[in-house]
């Protein structure tokens, strides 16, 4: 059997808090702490790498939503605000911004300018194919000292753990 794991800062900041405050729970420390302190450090790397590869999470996240839709890679801006668990207004945004970009396309009805579908052009592809290979090689480095049944347990408890939350919808950020 493994030796348990050294302690910690949120070890102390528990034992404290047992200390100081006698009879109140303080064992949500130990999970919530660590889960603050590694979504910290993972995005922390995740803006780091992002901006070397000259992406922002915003447009990432709208790349992504489409890439995983599937062929030919188009929604709505209201699939996309629901997807992206953000507004409208929100998408409008991101929408603009790509499109500046070159990286989608919109769909306009008639003279108007608000999008009825917004397409992934090839060079939104592209990027994302290497914005996306090179994410996942970080993270897994990030999560590489886990033994692989360790990185599914951990992933099973954090799926438990959000699903009693609330969310997010299946639909939501994964593996962008």
């Amino acid at each position: 059997m493994a030796a348990d794991p050294p302690r910690d800062g949120a070890d102390a900041i528990q034992d404290a808090w047992r200390r100081e405050l006698p009879g109140v729970p303080v064992e949500s420390i130990g999970v919530i702490t660590r889960i603050w302190w590694a979504a910290k450090t993972f995005g922390d790397e995740r803006r780091r790498l992002l901006a070397k590869l000259g992406v922002d999470v915003a447009t990432l996240d709208l790349l992504s939503t489409l890439r995983r839709s599937g062929p030919p890679y188009r929604m709505s801006p209201g699939g996309l605000a629901e997807a992206c668990m953000v507004t409208r207004g929100a998408i409008t945004q991101r929408v603009e911004r790509a499109a500046r970009a070159g990286l989608v396309e919109r769909t306009t009805a008639g003279s108007g300018y608000h999008a009825r579908a917004v397409t992934l052009t090839d060079a939104g592809h592209a990027l994302l194919d290497r914005v996306v290979a090179g994410l996942l090689a970080t993270e897994d480095r990030l999560i590489g000292h886990l033994a692989p049944e360790r990185r599914d347990q951990l992933a099973d408890l954090l799926r438990e753990l959000l699903a009693g939350l609330g969310g997010p919808t299946p639909t939501g950020q994964v593996g962008d």
